[in-house]
Order: structure tokens, then sequence, then C-alpha cells
């Protein structure tokens, strides 16, 4: 269905925002599913007296790509304004999802037990055991669990089993205006990144990137997620101070944007996609497992390439978890992640406790912070929840 519009420049203080553009940079959009176009905001790329130098014109447009988006007019909230979820409260029930790789009976008695020392109840999905390949269930049946918890209004909180593989192939699936409409709790990592991503990107909700209802939750994870998930905390994130938690600062400094990342291998695979948030003055923060250092220094020069590094005001790099420099000769992860980092001028540090491991931080994706890469720290500027 083609659609025409007269393209306009719209300003505010901050940003410049011409349709021509937008479709130039598709790449760079945050979309949003619905029966009709909305405007987006862009930030500024070069300056704005620049920009009202420039002459005006009119000209039509086939809106194609656009043609399934918020619509602006019926009173509904603009979705330039990041939603954020309610806390949860002890005796809420949480959905279970397995978005990703399959699961079985021995996972799920393992995410009740875990869930309910919480003091939460348990509401299954009605494909969570589902088995189809390697994955859980078919795509059309794992987005309906997704989209479903979210239309529940029994469900407070969403919480995915696993990661492994296969959220990338559901997003085109999901109803992000149904999840704008009715905005929870979905947490999350691994391959749970393009989840909480596109969710974040697609329907501008907080989302978390945390333990999954099948990890280990001791107390470090339990006492980052109770603080910030049920008491609405803004804490600041800071490692354990033992011998064994590797930290090094690449540049030092502070730096404040919004808290946006997940796993290297998902988030690399995700660009050129319309399903990534916008980068612009953000916090990356990426994790990897099992890579051999070659792989983390391609995957970080595509997203180099892909113009994000560029847009970033600080980076963090949580942990590589069992990952080798390969075959010699080769180079040590850090000194990849120098090359990379330090020409950008911006606050970076590696070891920050996100990833695979046990000890692990609840990261709100989207949320305003403030990284220290000499303590290496993360403050966050307010409560991620309602």
């Amino acid at each position: 269905m083609l659609k025409a519009f007269k393209i306009k420049w719209v300003y505010t203080q901050h940003f410049a925002i011409k349709l021509e553009f937008l479709l130039i940079h598709a790449d760079r959009l945050s979309l949003y599913s619905a029966n009709s176009i909305h405007l987006f905001l862009l930030p500024i790329p070069y300056s704005l007296p620049s920009i009202l130098k420039r002459r005006k014109f009119i000209t039509t447009c086939g809106l194609t790509t656009l043609a399934t988006q918020i619509p602006v007019a019926q009173g509904k909230l603009s979705p330039n304004i990041i939603l954020k979820p309610s806390r949860l409260q002890p005796g809420d029930t949480v959905g279970l999802i397995s978005p990703a790789g399959v699961i079985d009976a021995e996972d799920l008695a393992s995410a009740k037990r875990s869930l309910t020392a919480l003091g939460l109840k348990i509401k299954l999905g009605e494909h969570l055991l589902d088995s189809y390949g390697y994955l859980a269930g078919t795509d059309a049946n794992r987005a309906h669990d997704v989209n479903t918890m979210f239309a529940d209004s029994s469900v407070k909180a969403i919480m995915t089993m696993r990661g492994g593989w296969g959220c990338n192939r559901i997003l085109p699936l999901l109803n992000y205006a149904n999840i704008r409409s009715h905005p929870k709790i979905i947490m999350g990592f691994s391959d749970i990144t393009s989840l909480v991503l596109a969710i974040y990107g697609r329907s501008r909700v907080i989302t978390f990137h945390g333990a999954n209802a099948t990890s280990i939750w001791n107390e470090f994870t339990v006492d980052y997620a109770k603080r910030i998930l049920f008491n609405g905390e803004a804490v600041t994130m800071q490692n354990l101070n033992t011998d064994d938690v590797e930290f090094e600062t690449i540049v030092s400094g502070k730096a404040t944007g919004k808290l946006i990342g997940g796993n290297l291998s998902v988030l690399s695979a995700m660009v050129g996609s319309p399903y990534l948030p916008s980068w612009y003055k953000s916090i990356l923060f990426v994790e990897d497992i099992r890579e051999d250092v070659y792989r983390i220094d391609r995957m970080l020069t595509q997203l180099k390439n892909a113009g994000i590094l560029n847009q970033i005001s600080g980076f963090i790099f949580g942990r590589c978890t069992n990952c080798s420099i390969g075959d010699e000769p080769s180079f040590k992860l850090t000194q990849v992640l120098r090359d990379h980092i330090i020409p950008l001028k911006i606050p970076a540090w590696y070891g920050s406790m996100i990833g695979h491991i046990q000890d692990k931080f609840t990261l709100p994706i989207g949320l305003d912070v403030e990284i220290d890469a000499n303590a290496g720290t993360i403050r966050m500027l307010e409560s991620a929840v309602n």
C-alpha cells in the first residue's frame, strides 16, 4: 500500500526531521507497529544552521516501509516518550516464555524454584515446552506467547527461560503497538538481546538485560534484581571487589547516555535490520561467550563500519566467558578493544559484571545512566520502573 506525503522539516531544540532523510537512513529508525504513519525523531548529524540554509522543497514518496507505524492522532502518547513498566511486588504473577532455545521439564522446575523464592507466582506460556528442532516451537507460536503475555492483564512481568538462538526470527511477528499499550518488565540475556532491544527500539518501553529464568539466582543477582525491579531504586552498579574479577580502564572519564546493548554476536547480527534503537549518545555495553578474539574484532569492526561506534558516548565490555585468543599469532582481547575504542575518545572499560557469568547486574535498556570508566561503575540517573 503506497501513500504520498509532502516532505517537511520539523525543528526542535535538538532534532531536525525530514522524511527523505529518514527513508535514506532507515537503518537508524525506531519503528512502531500499527496501521498508520508516525513522525520520527533522529539526532541531527550535522549542524542545524547548515540544514536551515538548504533549499526548501516538496515532493512525494512511496512509504511502503512506514505503513505500519503508530498513529499520532487518537490521543495516544507520543512514541518519543519512553515508557517505564510497573515495578514488581511479592505475590505478582510473572509469565514464563521460551522465545529462543528449547527447554525441558528440569529447566522449568529450576525456573519455578528461583522465581517463587522471590515471592512471585508463575504463569506458563502456552508453547513454553514446545520443541521444533533447536527452537522452543515454531516462530509463530513463540511470538504468540510473547504477544499473549503482554496482553494478559493478570501478568505483571515476563521472564524468558533461556537464550540459545531464535529471537531474531520472531521480531517481525511481534505486536509492538500492543506492547507499548501494556508496558511490562521483560528480562533476559544472551539471545534475548534481540528481543529486549527490539521492544525498546520499536515500542519505546524500558526493558532489562539480566538473568534468565534458568540462570543461577545467587545473592548478587537477586540483590540487583530486587533493588531495581521491586524497590524501584536508582542504583549504582559496581563490581565485586575480589581478586578474580578482571577489570581494565580503556579510556578514563565519565559519560552519560541511554544504556543500550547486550550480547555482541546477537547485536551484530541485527545490524541492517529495522529493530535496533538509535545509538545517538548512548552508552553501549556488550558481552560474549566462547568467541575467539578475531571474531570479537570482526564484530566490533562491523559496528564501526555501520556507524554505530561513532555515535556512542561511552563503552563497556562485560565478560567474554571462555573466549580464547585463537590461533597464533593473535591479540589479547583488551588490545583489540583499545584499537577500536581509544580513537573514539570516549570513557570505556573492560570487565563489568555483565554476561554469561553467575553474578549479573540487572541493566535497564533505554534508561539514562552515568558511567565512570575509572571506577567501573554504572549509575542509574532515575528509577527504571513506576
